[in-house]
C-alpha cells in the first residue's frame, strides 16, 4: 500500500488524511518511522498514547498484510471495528468463534491481497494450515499487542505467548513490532528475548499519570476493609472499578453495592462470554454505574470517563496495579485510585505464587518420552501418556525448553533438540535445572508482591515508587498522592545514595542487579535470579555487598 522507508513528512500526511491526527503523540513517530524502516521495534507508551495508530499507520505505509497477536476475542472485534470505520483497509479477525466458512473467507481474502489486517489470538498459529496459510501471504510486519502479555501469562496459562518467537521465524521474519503500556525493566527484556527481535528499536515514554490521584488505606480487619470500600464507591463520582482477588469476592462486593443503590455489577471469568459481553456494553453505556471486577475485565477497554479504580484487594505486582489504575481518567481529567489494604491479603497472592510446582521425576520422564519419540509430539499425547495434566507438561516443556534439551515449535508440538538421545544422568541433569529455573520464576514472583506491598506501606511519595519501579525518576512532592498531601516527603540525598538508580550491582550470592530505587535507609534491587530484594544501607556499605558491574 505505499513506498520504502517514507519520511516524517509522509508518515505526518498519512496521520493527518487517513487517520485524522493533527499531531502525533510523543513516541508514536519514532515507533513508526523505525517500523516502516524494517526496525524490530518495542513501544512502551501510557495507556491512551496512542499504539494502535503505531501500527495501523506503519502498516499503511509497507507492502504486504500486518498479522496482529491479539489476546482476547473482544479487543480483537474493537480493533476490528475501528479498523473498519478508517479508509486504511480490510480487516479481519480469526478466532474460535468463527464459523468454518467466516474462517475460510479471512484467508481468502489474506491470500488475494485484499486483506490489510489479520488479528489472532496466540493459540491459534499451533494450527499448522494456519501457518501456512500466513507464510503463504508474506506479511510484512508482526504485531504483538498487550506484550506484556508474554511475561505475565506465557509461563502460566498462556504457554502459547513463549512460542511466538518461533513464529515469526516460520513466517520469514516479517519486521515485528511489540507493544504494551506496562512494562518494567525485567519485562521489556523478556518481550525482546522471547520475541527474538534483532536490535530493536525501544521506545519508552513516561509513566506518569498526574491526573490519577493515589492513596492507600490500611486495614486490621477484612469486614471493616469492605465497609469502607463499598461506602467510598457509594459517594464517589461514577462510573468506576472495583477490582477483587476472587469471583467470590467480586459478587459480593457488587450486591453490596446494588443494595445501597449504586447500579453495579460482577464480571469475572466464571460468566459465561455472552454474560461478559453484556455486562462491558451496559458498563460501557453508562448504563452501569460500577463493575466490580477480577483481573478478567479491562484489557483494551477505553473508556475515557472512569473517575475511580479502587482495589479491595492488592495486586499480585506492581506492573498489574499500574495497568489496572491505569483505566482511569483516560480523558484528561481527575481520577482517583485507592488500595483498600489489609496485610494478611498478601497471603492469597503469595500462595497463588507458589502455583505450578515442577516435580523433578515428572519433568525427567517429560524429557524421557520427548526424546525416545524423536519426532514431533504434542502435549496432550504426552500427557497421556505419563497421566499428566496439559498444565503440568506445559509448564515442564517450557522449563525443559529454557534448559535447551526440548524445543518447542511454532504448532505447538515439542522435538528434541539433539539427535542422538541423552543418557540418563543427562536427563537427571536437565530435569534438576528446570526445576531450578521454575523455581527461580516463582521465586521472582514473589518478590513482585513485596514490591507491591512496599507501595501499600510506602512513608513517601507513592508516585515517586511506581515511576521509580519503571526506571523512571521523579522528585517528590507530587501534589497527588495521600503522603504529599499529608505532608512534603523529604527526598532522599543523592550524597548518600551509593549507586545511582537504574544502575548494574553484583551481589556475592544473587549476583547481578539493577537499582531500582531508595527507601529512606535502604536500597532496592531488582536481581537477574532472586527478584527484587530491599537492603539496609547501612550494611550494604559495611559489608560492601554490593560493587558496581563492571
Amino acid at each position: 500500500m505505499g513506498g520504502t522507508r517514507p519520511g516524517a513528512a509522509r508518515i505526518r500526511r498519512v496521520a493527518r488524511e487517513k487517520f485524522g491526527f493533527e499531531d502525533l503523540r510523543p513516541g508514536q513517530e519514532e515507533a513508526i518511522r523505525a517500523v516502516v524502516a524494517g526496525r524490530d521495534t518495542l513501544a512502551v507508551l501510557p495507556t491512551g498514547a496512542g499504539k494502535s495508530a503505531i501500527y495501523q499507520i506503519a502498516a499503511t505505509l509497507l507492502d504486504g498484510p500486518t498479522i496482529v497477536v491479539s489476546p482476547l476475542i473482544a479487543l480483537q472485534r474493537d480493533q476490528v471495528e475501528n479498523i473498519d470505520e478508517l479508509d486504511v483497509g480490510e480487516a479481519a479477525q480469526v478466532n474460535s468463534t468463527l464459523r468454518p466458512v467466516e474462517r475460510e473467507e479471512a484467508f481468502s481474502e489474506l491470500g488475494e491481497g485484499s486483506l490489510e489486517f489479520l488479528f489472532l489470538a496466540p493459540e491459534q498459529f499451533a494450527n499448522q494450515e494456519t501457518l501456512d496459510r500466513l507464510r503463504a501471504a508474506q506479511p510484512s510486519l508482526f504485531v504483538v499487542d498487550e506484550a506484556h502479555c508474554i511475561s505475565e501469562w506465557g509461563h502460566d496459562f498462556r504457554p502459547e505467548y513463549l512460542r511466538l518467537g518461533g513464529v515469526i521465524e516460520a513466517l520469514g521474519r516479517p519486521t515485528t513490532l511489540a507493544l504494551t503500556a506496562t512494562a518494567a525493566p525485567p519485562t521489556r527484556e523478556e518481550i525482546v528475548e522471547r520475541l527474538r527481535m534483532r536490535e530493536p528499536m525501544l521506545v519508552v515514554q513516561g509513566f506518569d499519570r498526574p491526573n490519577i490521584w493515589l492513596g492507600a488505606e490500611t486495614f486490621e480487619d477484612e469486614d471493616d476493609k469492605r465497609e469502607a470500600l463499598v461506602t467510598r464507591v457509594a459517594a464517589a463520582d461514577k462510573p468506576g472499578i472495583v477490582y477483587a482477588a476472587t469471583r467470590n469476592r467480586a459478587e459480593d462486593v457488587a450486591t453490596a453495592l446494588d443494595e445501597r443503590g449504586v447500579r453495579a455489577v460482577a464480571y469475572h471469568a466464571g460468566m459465561t462470554a455472552r454474560e461478559r459481553e453484556r455486562v462491558q456494553e451496559a458498563f460501557m453505556a453508562d448504563e452501569v454505574e460500577v463493575i466490580v471486577a477480577t483481573t478478567a475485565f479491562g484489557m483494551g477497554i477505553d473508556k475515557p470517563n472512569v473517575r475511580f479504580v479502587f482495589h479491595l484487594d492488592i495486586s499480585d505486582s506492581i506492573d498489574s496495579y499500574y495497568q489496572e489504575i491505569g483505566r482511569a481518567g483516560r480523558d484528561g481529567d481527575a481520577a482517583t485510585a485507592v488500595l483498600f489494604y489489609r496485610p494478611e491479603d498478601l497471603n492469597l497472592r503469595r500462595f497463588f505464587a507458589s502455583g505450578g510446582q515442577i516435580d523433578v521425576d515428572q519433568t525427567e520422564r517429560v524429557a524421557a518420552i520427548v526424546h525416545a519419540h524423536g519426532g514431533p509430539l504434542g502435549p496432550e499425547a504426552l500427557g497421556d501418556a505419563i497421566k499428566l495434566s496439559t498444565t503440568q507438561v506445559t509448564t515442564a516443556l517450557s522449563r525443559l525448553e529454557e534448559v535447551g534439551v526440548v524445543q518447542m515449535l511454532p504448532s505447538g508440538e515439542v522435538v528434541p533438540t539433539e539427535e542422538r538421545p541423552p543418557s540418563a544422568d543427562d536427563l537427571r541433569e536437565a530435569a534438576n535445572e528446570a526445576a531450578k529455573t521454575q523455581e527461580n520464576l516463582q521465586r521472582f514472583a514473589r518478590s513482585r508482591i513485596e514490591m507491591m506491598r512496599g507501595y501499600a506501606e510506602a512513608g513517601g511519595c507513592r508516585r515517586e515508587y511506581l515511576l521509580n519501579y519503571f526506571g523512571e525518576r521523579y522528585d517528590p512532592p507530587c501534589g497527588a498522592c495521600d503522603v504529599c498531601d499529608a505532608g512534603v516527603p523529604i527526598a532522599p540525598d543523592e550524597r548518600d545514595q551509593p549507586f545511582s538508580i537504574s544502575s548494574r550491582v553484583v551481589h556475592s550470592a544473587w549476583g547481578d542487579g539493577l537499582v531500582m530505587r531508595y527507601e529512606g535507609d535502604k536500597v532496592v534491587v531488582l536481581f537477574d535470579t532472586v527478584g527484587y530484594r530491599t537492603l539496609a544501607l547501612d550494611l550494604v556499605i559495611e559489608e560492601q555487598l554490593l560493587r558496581r558491574a563492571s
